[in-house]
């Protein structure tokens, strides 16, 4: 396939994703029953779930910290290599340690990109050794 052939590959694509992207989004709850917290591995929640959809929808549920519950966090950070590296540099914070409690807080899935999630507490050791990150990248929704 010739430059001209992917180009137009991605613009098909691209144009598929913005027809089919106005669908419905389901809803998730990170971590299912055990929502937000230290000792998931949401790496393999997120894999058990996919694939994700634009629009589709991540509730992250904590509770607010305590004496036996520790700060959690939701950031989207900038690329694969802050992921790796736990580096939260030129992150985004979504929602602070008190917004995680009662119904959780709601991020939408609405772009086609690859969205990385970790929780920056402690100064990134959530994200470091309690595995609490994850990503999704998103496909256009399925005509129905």
């Amino acid at each position: 396939m010739g430059l001209g052939s992917n180009a137009m590959l991605v613009f098909v694509l691209l144009t598929v994703s913005l027809v089919a992207s106005n669908g419905q989004g389901r809803t998730f709850i990170v971590g299912g029953s055990q929502g937000w917290r230290s000792g998931v591995n949401y790496t393999d929640w997120a894999i058990r779930n996919s694939p994700f959809y634009i629009n589709d929808k991540l509730v992250f549920r904590y509770g607010p910290p305590s004496g036996r519950n520790p700060p959690h966090s939701v950031y989207l950070l900038p690329s694969l290599w802050n992921y790796g590296r736990c580096d939260f540099t030129g992150a985004r914070l979504l929602a602070n340690p008190r917004q995680g409690k009662g119904v959780g807080f709601t991020y939408v899935v609405d772009q086609w990109k690859v969205h990385y999630f970790a929780s920056g507490e402690d100064n990134g050791r959530n994200c470091k050794d309690e595995l609490m990150r994850f990503f999704v990248v998103p496909w256009p929704r399925p005509s129905e």
